[in-house]
């Protein structure tokens, strides 16, 4: 869904404040009827069973406030188990959404509002609601059996334990079936629009667009129109429930985000979504093929089901039958002349570390998407995590360097596919890009580009011979560099007179001959690592607003919203603190060591053990402080503004 925002304004910088929703005022309707407060900013969180249809709930809301113009972050968060048994804490999935009327960073510390669709969601969030916060509960889940699943003794409803909520207790689940009676439906098949009567409940609340989600609905169930106008149903019951209810006396506006936003049309986008338009992008701008080979692996899988549906672009999907025949066949793809991607997660990089040097050694374009989660092994599949970026520098046997890129926001994803396509097309290498399944599965509005603006990402294949012998015989040398790049030639199998050799076998540089000659391999190891270490890369932008702090603050990736809110309250506060955010991560920018020269600390918040700051401090003998944490969630701005002012006092 897009929307028009028709006047430029300057990118204001308010504070990202999420601990509750700030009042800008208030006005009863002309009626006289229920009042109508207005916010700056609100935090819901939708939670329930894994079959209660929250990240469905939270994406139709998104959508709806991202087509009414605020600006706007989500998470979703998802249990591991594909079925975890109904009811029970592992099986409570929720989707959290920040929106505001003016530009924001995070999906927020804490919800303003939480929906819990039964016991286990309650318990599960309670912890992150605030005192004051409205619940709306499910009461018709409330009953012994749900309550004994969770360890609830009591009901939390009736107990006292919530009395520091505003608790507004709804029948959902009968609310729906009764206004579902004349639908013929069975009772299971009524229950599962809860949901939707949910989100027509919230739709009210908020002032959101209802058009949208109605026509969503019946496109989404077009085969089964009785399904789809049952869902329209409930949707609209859960509306005029909000509207004639004495429980809710007031609803609330939050004004479009227009001062947020350069001019331009603009759609909420995930970042999964956006790395796959930018993958598209990226092999139009290069005017070469699509190739994606892939094995399904939360939480990359979205990429390869939306690059699957662009067969109209040029672009060709492979589900192979495992992490190595994917990136096997991505690499012949590569060799044959396309731009050639694979898509993972951690553990599908531990597989395919074996090609991937194969690929640095024959020297061949290939995009390596590692959409990081939590680990080892397993470990947690649909949580978060930033633990492979020492993964993608040293993982491999050999001296295989590798240049990486991280993307620091969902629609970044595009911009930083792209980056990582033209580092590989120009300079003929793999490329990790390491996004994370906070960026994946999160989302924000994004401005799309004009065609213009993107960048040309054309290359010339090898044509014809590119060396004279001493005989004054012309010939074809498969490793003869490109003086500026050290990009070898790029030759099309096929062509006359490119005839070449390929494997895994040391070769003699220039020939491309098999060489066990140790001065020769010597020389091979280090122009591959001068080739990725001359990579060119923009300065790292310093956000210094006095020019005289003394402590920087230094991230990369996901922790970009988080870091920014963080440093925002901070310097609400009167302390001076600079930001930089790295997207290059080898090779670093080249300013990097001057700029860490600067300050007299360096903190490095991390979602893993410390990975960059140990880079960091080997690279450039500086004593970077470590801020990490590993529990599968992103940081949040409160508790990183503590640490950051702990460090400034400190």
């Amino acid at each position: 869904m897009t929307s028009q925002v028709s006047s430029p304004a300057e990118q204001a910088e308010p504070a990202d404040q999420q601990g509750g929703p700030g009042s800008a005022g208030e006005r009863r309707t002309p009626d006289g009827g229920k009042e109508i407060r207005r916010l700056d900013r609100v935090i819901i969180r939708f939670a329930g069973d894994s079959g209660d249809g929250m990240q469905l709930t939270g994406d139709r809301f998104t959508s709806e406030t991202a087509s009414f113009g605020n600006d706007l972050s989500t998470l979703p968060n998802f249990p591991a188990e594909i079925r975890a048994p109904a009811g029970t804490l592992p099986g409570v999935s929720s989707f959290q959404l920040h929106f505001a009327d003016h530009d924001i960073l995070t999906p927020g510390d804490a919800p303003n509002v939480l929906v819990a669709m039964n016991p286990a969601a309650l318990k599960a969030n309670l912890g992150d609601v605030p005192r004051g916060a409205e619940i709306i509960v499910n009461t018709d889940e409330f009953t012994k059996r749900p309550m004994a699943k969770v360890g609830y003794a009591t009901s939390p409803l009736e107990d006292g334990s919530l009395d520091g909520y505003s608790v507004h207790p709804v029948p959902l689940t009968t609310l729906t079936i009764e206004a579902l009676k004349d639908f013929g439906l069975s009772r299971k098949e009524a229950e599962r629009s809860k949901n939707m009567f949910a989100l027509g409940l919230l739709s009210w609340m908020y002032h959101r667009p209802t058009e949208g989600t109605e026509t969503f609905l019946r496109q989404k169930f077009a085969k089964k129109p009785e399904i789809a106008e049952a869902n329209v149903a409930a949707f609209r019951a859960g509306w005029n429930f909000g509207e004639t209810t004495e429980d809710f006396a007031v609803s609330y506006e939050v004004a479009p985000a227009t001062t947020a936003f350069p001019a331009g049309t603009y759609r909420n986008i995930s970042g999964n979504l956006a790395l796959s338009y930018g993958l598209i992008a990226a092999s139009r701008q290069a005017d070469l093929p699509l190739f994606l080979g892939s094995y399904p692996i939360t939480p990359a899988s979205d990429i390869l089901h939306e690059l699957s549906r662009h067969k109209n672009f040029g672009v060709r999907t492979f589900q192979a039958e495992d992490e190595i025949a994917g990136i096997g066949a991505a690499l012949g793809a590569a060799f044959g002349g396309a731009l050639a991607v694979t898509t993972t997660s951690g553990p599908g990089v531990a597989l395919k570390s074996e090609t991937i040097g194969l690929a640095v050694s024959l020297e061949l374009p290939l995009l390596i998407v590692d959409i990081q989660r939590g680990g080892p092994s397993t470990g947690l599949p649909t949580k978060t995590e930033q633990a492979d970026l020492l993964q993608a520098m040293y993982g491999r046997n050999g001296e295989a360097p590798v240049p990486i890129v991280a993307p620091r926001t969902p629609a970044d994803c595009f911009d930083a596919t792209l980056d990582a396509a033209r580092i590989a097309l120009a300079y003929r290498t793999p490329v990790f890009l390491l996004s994370d399944g906070y960026l994946a599965n999160g989302s924000e509005p994004w401005r799309i580009p004009e065609i213009d603006d993107l960048p040309d990402l054309r290359v010339q294949f090898a044509t014809g011979p590119n060396h004279v012998q001493a005989d004054g015989t012309e010939v074809f040398w498969p490793y003869k560099r490109d003086p500026e790049t050290l990009a070898r030639p790029w030759a099309v199998p096929g062509t006359p007179g490119l005839e070449h050799r390929i494997g895994g076998i040391e070769k003699q540089d220039g020939t491309g001959n098999i060489s066990y000659d140790p001065a020769n391999h010597d020389h091979m190891v280090r122009t591959r690592q001068a080739k990725v270490d001359g990579v060119r890369v923009p300065d790292l932008e310093v956000d210094d607003p006095t020019g005289d702090a003394r402590t920087l603050v230094l991230g990369w990736g996901s922790t970009y919203g988080p870091i920014t809110a963080a440093v925002r309250r901070v310097r609400g506060a009167g302390d001076r603190i600079a930001q930089a955010h790295l997207r290059h991560l080898n090779p670093f920018p080249a300013n990097l060591g001057k700029v860490l020269e600067g300050y007299d600390k360096v903190v490095v918040p991390e979602m893993n053990l410390g990975q960059l700051a140990t880079l960091i401090r080997a690279r450039y003998l500086v004593d970077a402080r470590s801020f990490t944490q590993v529990n599968g969630m992103p940081f949040k701005a409160e508790q990183l503004a503590a640490a950051l002012k702990e460090a400034i006092d400190d």
